[in-house]
């Protein structure tokens, strides 16, 4: 799944570690997800969109 994850962050000024502790998880967790290592969750994924006050889909695509 391809994600704008990083790009949003740094438009905020965010480091991974300012990302991680919004969201409750490990900046390797963070790390994981920006690098497409890891696809999260559903309950996670509602949850980054809620801290970028985004929709899911507007941060998140299908791969390829």
């Amino acid at each position: 799944m391809k994600n704008r994850l990083k790009v949003l962050r740094a438009e905020r000024g965010w480091s991974q570690q300012d990302l991680a502790e919004r969201l409750e998880v490990s900046r390797q967790s963070v790390n994981a997800i920006e690098t497409g290592r890891y696809d999260p969750s559903l309950p996670l994924a509602f949850r980054i969109a809620d801290v970028f006050g985004m929709a899911i889909e507007d941060i998140f695509q299908r791969g390829e």
